[in-house]
């Protein structure tokens, strides 16, 4: 029950996550002010954004040139009870991310305060119950304050519609503040909307729709190669090339759904919610049949053994356990807020996909490790060949994403306030270009070629072996697979150097 629970409970959420349709336009729909220090908060967005050139050339009204965040119908509210009072201001404070030391203050080099104190007061360096906030000395202009107050028995105050113009290159943030402490049920409704030069896309997000653009094409010439060889040897073609055709077609897919998602996004400034759940779903699709079939290609699948036997059950559940683990936090990462800032529940839904990604890696490496050895001791040295060709190319895979998640982990630890947004999108693009290397890399040993039957299991006795290492591996029998191949060795060496001749031949 408490499982059942659970699901409904993450159900509902995504539900929640993709009713909220996200967009350069932040909606605030009765978000509530909380306590920080001495001050109450609203996060208003936080977006990478590139200056101003408008440019007359360009009739696309999204990529004019023009950089701006305006601010539509943006109004607090608060409950009839608590509106027999007038308040101080409640702001909206819009500063660049090298202008935060501007907001706020201390006295005495004390805690470090939004609201001005009675002793920062006495200093004359505010008035009391208002927000700190000062002029940068490297951003003439800028921190951009303005607000409105509520008179008696006011409900609702409404700021004046507003645009302010983007003349310099960085991430932006919008808080919401008031320093009134009888505000507790002070809600925000309204909504701000965030443009770059060449549409609405975020900063960060910006580059990746030039790059799926890349992607596409490479997915496509792959593709023709591919197919044109699958196309020529039909007749020779294994299980695994029909396998790996199905992953280069998800791939083509995947591609150009995220280009298409991303040129909407781009386009109108809202994020087409169906595109961006199919593109994610064919790329948890993608990574996921990719796995298994990494996993059964080291296991000796249709190589060394015509089944998986007993281990099927198992690596249909990791197989479908990793989909659902990785499909929620796709969709929760990317059918969200559009904030360029990472919640703390990504790190919660990135542990269980990291634990079962580790696991990937451990079943491949010792199941590539046990068919080498019967490879080698069976001496089919062309398979051999092959195998060892793949399991160098998946050492150094991982070897590159263990440097590549140390990188990772420096740059997200260091950049504490998404000064480097600039760069943030080459992250998320290295992880589908090493993905794209190596099924290249397999797609170059397992190509489909009129010798493609001399890599497939063959039925002429060894089989008998491979069963009773299936067997093994299911469950343990008092005689060891070791004593088993030493008893039978003589016999199976014979009959593996005719096995070899009638191939070559």
């Amino acid at each position: 029950m408490r499982f059942l629970d659970s699901l409904t409970a993450i159900t509902l959420l995504l539900l929640a996550r993709v009713i909220c349709i996200q967009s350069s336009v932040h909606n605030y729909v009765g978000d509530k002010f909380s306590r920080k220090g001495n001050a109450f908060v609203v996060h208003g967005g936080s977006e990478g954004i590139y200056y101003s050139h408008p440019s007359l050339n360009d009739s696309s009204a999204s990529s004019n040139g023009d950089a701006y965040i305006r601010f539509d119908e943006i109004t607090f509210r608060r409950p009839q009870e608590a509106s027999n009072f007038s308040t101080g201001m409640i702001y909206a404070i819009l500063f660049e991310v090298d202008d935060r030391e501007t907001i706020g203050g201390s006295a005495y080099g004390g805690q470090r305060a939004i609201c001005c104190t009675a002793d920062l007061a006495k200093l004359g360096a505010c008035k009391e119950g208002e927000v700190i906030h000062r002029l940068s000395t490297t951003n003439p202009g800028w921190p951009e304050v303005f607000g409105v107050s509520f008179d008696v028995n006011e409900e609702t105050s409404t700021m004046q519609p507003r645009s302010v113009q983007i003349t310099r290159t960085g991430m932006y943030n919008l808080y919401f503040m008031h320093c009134e402490p009888r505000l507790v049920d002070l809600v925000v409704e309204g909504k701000t909307v965030w443009k770059n030069p060449n549409g609405y896309l975020p900063g960060r997000m910006a580059p990746l729709l030039n790059f799926y653009g890349f992607m596409s094409l490479a997915f496509l010439v792959l593709g023709i190669f591919w197919f044109s060889q699958y196309a020529r040897f039909w007749k020779e073609v294994l299980h695994l090339q029909n396998c790996i055709t199905f992953v280069i077609t998800l791939g083509m897919f995947e591609m150009a759904l995220w280009y298409f998602d991303y040129a909407e996004f781009n386009e109108s400034g809202v994020r087409p919610t169906g595109i961006t759940i199919w593109a994610v779903t064919f790329g948890t699709i993608k990574r996921t049949v990719s796995r298994l079939i990494i996993l059964t290609v080291s296991m000796g699948y249709g190589v060394v053994r015509p089944t998986l036997g007993g281990l099927t059950s198992k690596v249909v559940m990791l197989g479908g356990t990793f989909f659902l683990a990785s499909e929620v936090l796709e969709l929760v990462e990317h059918v969200g807020a559009v904030s360029d800032l990472s919640g703390k529940a990504m790190l919660f839904l990135s542990l269980p996909v990291a634990v079962m990604d580790a696991f990937f890696v451990l079943w491949i490496f010792t199941s590539l490790s046990s068919t080498l050895n019967k490879l080698q001791a069976k001496r089919m040295m062309a398979k051999l060949d092959i195998y060892r060709k793949f399991t160098n190319a998946l050492a150094v895979a991982v070897i590159v994403s263990v440097g590549w998640i140390c990188y990772e982990l420096y740059f997200k630890s260091t950049d504490i306030y998404n000064e480097q947004w600039q760069n943030a999108w080459i992250i998320p693009a290295f992880w589908h270009v090493l993905s794209f290397s190596l099924l290249c890399v397999i797609c170059a040993l397992w190509a489909p070629s009129q010798n493609s039957m001399r890599y497939a299991y063959s039925d002429d006795g060894s089989e008998e072996f491979d069963k009773e290492d299936t067997l093994t591996l299911i469950k343990p029998s008092p005689v060891s697979a070791k004593d088993v191949s030493e008893l039978k060795s003589e016999d199976v060496d014979l009959e593996e150097d005719k096995t070899e001749s009638k191939v070559r031949a």
